[in-house]
């Protein structure tokens, strides 16, 4: 039988370097993202994997290298032309306007491909925010804004998800909630890079991982190497 044939490249980085200022934080990264898969970027805090994320929007200062996605150069772009790309964030921070409704959060943003999740699906993927739809983001739990905040970029129609994040501090039943929303958005062909620490979250999830320190992706792990790894992986995270 052959062997199946590799996903669609959807996202490359090559030689990323990426500033803030004066602080230099990517040192020549390098990624590859087929489409469907689940990745995520792992490391100790400080290595750069937030940067990574930013850096592929622009969102960080000057940057040189490489950023490709869905065939197109990026690079030179501004933030707004490559989420047009397809491309959704959900920030550390999540970001949703606190003095809009639940529902008004997810109905603002224009879309950015024809593919996005209806009102009705959102509210199937999270029945919370079916339940908070009349309510402020103010008034939502931690979970909730969460939740609203990927809501919010599967209504416009990412198809290419950047997660910073965003099991911290929430619930274990919460965490559940969205390792399920993951895994039915990575079967519905949907891509996704995941700077996460909880790596148990992450491990069941992921196709393969990218270990970054130093603003360098320093090894990849594939899903089917990660239990003979476990020991390298504590050594690289510090566990």
């Amino acid at each position: 039988m052959s062997a199946a044939a590799p996903p669609i490249e959807v996202l490359r980085l090559a030689d990323l370097h990426a500033f803030y200022g004066e602080s230099h934080v990517l040192h020549g990264l390098d990624l590859r993202v087929g489409r469907g898969e689940l990745v995520t970027l792992l490391g100790r805090n400080g290595a750069g994997r937030s940067t990574t994320l930013k850096a592929i929007l622009g969102l960080t200062g000057r940057r040189t290298g490489s950023v490709v996605v869905n065939g197109r150069e990026a690079i030179g772009l501004p933030s707004h032309r490559v989420a047009q790309l397809g491309v959704g964030y959900c920030p550390e921070e999540r970001g949703i306007f606190s003095g809009l409704t639940t529902e008004e959060n997810l109905t603002l943003l224009p879309p950015l491909g024809s593919g996005g999740l209806s009102l009705p699906e959102v509210y199937e993927m999270f029945p919370n925010l079916r339940e908070r739809r009349a309510s402020p983001g103010s008034r939502l739990s931690g979970g909730e804004q969460q939740m609203l905040a990927l809501g919010r970029i599967l209504r416009a129609g990412a198809s290419i998800l950047l997660l910073d994040e965003i099991t911290e501090g929430l619930a274990p039943v919460i965490v559940q909630a969205l390792g399920r929303a993951l895994a039915a958005l990575k079967a519905r062909g949907l891509t996704i890079v995941l700077v996460e620490q909880n790596f148990h979250f992450a491990a069941r999830l992921a196709d393969r991982h990218h270990v970054v320190e130093h603003g360098r992706v320093v090894d990849v792990i594939e899903q089917d190497r990660l239990e003979a790894s476990r020991e390298k992986l504590n050594q690289y995270l510090g566990v």
